[in-house]
């Protein structure tokens, strides 16, 4: 039997093509616009992802048994918001995960509401790429588009509607939604009221791995597929791409080096750390986890490399550092080019190099901004820690983590082993791997990831180089408090 597995990512829909096996038979990408009509303002077409879908799938199968596709399953971009009227078209351009207009619901949320109601109902604080924020401003912004509302989903739920006719979403996705009571896996009746809407404007819950329906017949047909094909209701993109990496149950972790990086700490039970650093969400199979976002990882690197050295050479750069300097380097970098979202949560947060001296080598800064990003990725997995989480070992996966350089200070930093997937697919895997468990192919989701998922290597860390790397990291964690008031000041 082939899956095919959807990957809705901002820029473009990526789809696969999998068996039974979990061996990748077809990739195809289909690209569409953003549209940013203000500064700071991100928006998307949802008919945009409509078209590439029904373009992209009978792409996909060319040259396979179309009827042999048993499921599918969507990974997509999380927080955007999508609008559909009483006759199920939709209102406005979706408002996206990356959107910033909301700072003013922000913080009315965070601050009239307060972070403690809000944790209490949700287990998270408001994000300005939240979906309640968002809705609060189009309550205010568009109140006549506002009145017409008659639904509210997700981006990856408006394509599983188009499937399949059904208003749903799944627990991972709407975590991030900042509506959802994520311990008690249903909709926050005290959210809904802030908010302004009701239940009957929310779409139905259901488990990732659970089968929301099946393709439309018109649908089937445009696709070129059989009735019968199933489709769940997906994940939220981390979550999926987190299932696609096999980081399920007790403990298990993944941490992503991209342009921003992640540390998803899976768990078997629910669990708030008493901050709010690390968002509280349900996980894909079933249970809970914990995210942490850094909104500035390999792109440090690529920020040094591109601006400031002006070089495209990384790895001949990288290998301009010396074995015996690691875990020695005077150099310190924060990583906050962005501002910071976990766990310190402060947008006036800001890069710095510090330790600079007459000596210092552009080795130096490099070593420090590799080593930078792993001991913030650090700050998040000791917020884990803390709430009694046992993180021996993890995945690494992203651009950055392809740096074996890279991946010897981050397995160090963290005095961890680091397994690196043998196929890194993404959220695209991840739902198809969900598809597998709703068509049965699995009971569980943690049976489909111990059959498919498979390590290519592991890079274990040398206690004496840990030994050096943990001295450096109680270092480093003095200078973002030190800093922080000034960072306050200086961009006020």
């Amino acid at each position: 039997m082939l899956y095919i597995g959807v990957d809705l990512g901002t820029s473009a829909m990526k789809l696969l093509l999998m068996d039974g096996e979990g061996e990748i038979k077809n990739i195809v990408s289909m690209d569409y616009p953003l549209e940013f009509p203000q500064p700071g303002w991100s928006q998307q077409n949802p008919e945009d992802w409509k078209l590439a879908l029904f373009e992209g799938i009978p792409r996909l199968l060319c040259g396979f048994n179309a009827n042999e596709v048993e499921g599918i399953g969507v990974g997509g971009q999380m927080h955007g918001l999508v609008v559909l009227d009483e006759n199920d078209e939709v209102i406005r351009p979706a408002i996206l995960w990356n959107d910033g207009r909301t700072a003013k619901q922000v913080d009315y949320l965070n601050e009239t509401v307060g972070r403690d109601k809000l944790s209490k109902y949700t287990a998270n604080i408001a994000f300005a790429g939240f979906t309640a924020p968002k809705l609060l401003w189009m309550r205010e912004n568009e109140p006549e588009l506002f009145r017409r509302i008659a639904k509210i989903m997700l981006p990856k739920d408006y394509i599983n509607y188009v499937l399949t006719g059904v208003h749903c979403t799944d627990y991972s996705d709407a975590s991030g939604m900042l509506l959802l009571d994520v311990e008690h896996r249903c909709w926050s009746k005290e959210m809904l009221d802030i908010c302004g809407v009701t239940g009957a404007q929310m779409p139905r819950l259901f488990e990732s791995y659970e089968a929301v329906g099946t393709l439309k017949s018109g649908i089937a047909k445009k696709l070129g597929l059989p009735e019968n094909v199933k489709v769940c209701a997906g994940a939220g993109d981390n979550a999926a791409a987190a299932v696609g990496t096999g980081t399920v149950g007790k403990g298990a972790c993944n941490i992503s080096v991209g342009t921003s990086g992640t540390v998803f700490i899976s768990s078997e039970s629910f669990g708030v750390d008493a901050s709010n650093s690390l968002h509280a969400f349900a996980h894909a199979d079933g249970n809970y986890h914990l995210m942490g976002c850094m909104l500035s990882a390999a792109s440090c690197n690529k920020w040094l490399m591109d601006e400031i050295l002006r070089t495209d050479d990384y790895a001949g750069a990288q290998a301009e550092i010396a074995e015996d300097k690691l875990g020695k380097n005077r150099v310190f970098f924060l990583p906050y080019l962005m501002g910071e979202r976990s766990p310190i949560n402060d947008t006036n947060a800001r890069g710095t190099f510090t330790g600079l001296s007459m000596d210092s080598t552009r080795a130096d800064m490099l070593q420090a901004v590799l080593e930078g990003v792993a001991f913030a990725i650090r700050d998040s997995i000791e917020v884990a820690r803390s709430l009694g989480l046992d993180i021996k070992r993890s995945k690494i996966c992203g651009g950055g983590a392809k740096s074996p350089l890279w991946r010897k200070i981050f397995a160090n930093v963290l005095n961890i082993s680091l397994d690196i997937p043998e196929s890194e697919q993404g959220p695209g895997m991840g739902g198809a791997m969900l598809a597998m468990v709703a068509c049965g192919a699995y009971p569980t989701v943690a049976d489909a990831c111990r059959a498919l998922v498979r390590a290519a290597q592991t890079v274990e860390p040398e206690p004496e180089l840990a030994a050096l790397y943990e001295k450096r990291y109680e270092q480093y964690r003095l200078l973002y408090p030190a800093l922080r008031s000034v960072f306050a000041k200086l961009n006020g």
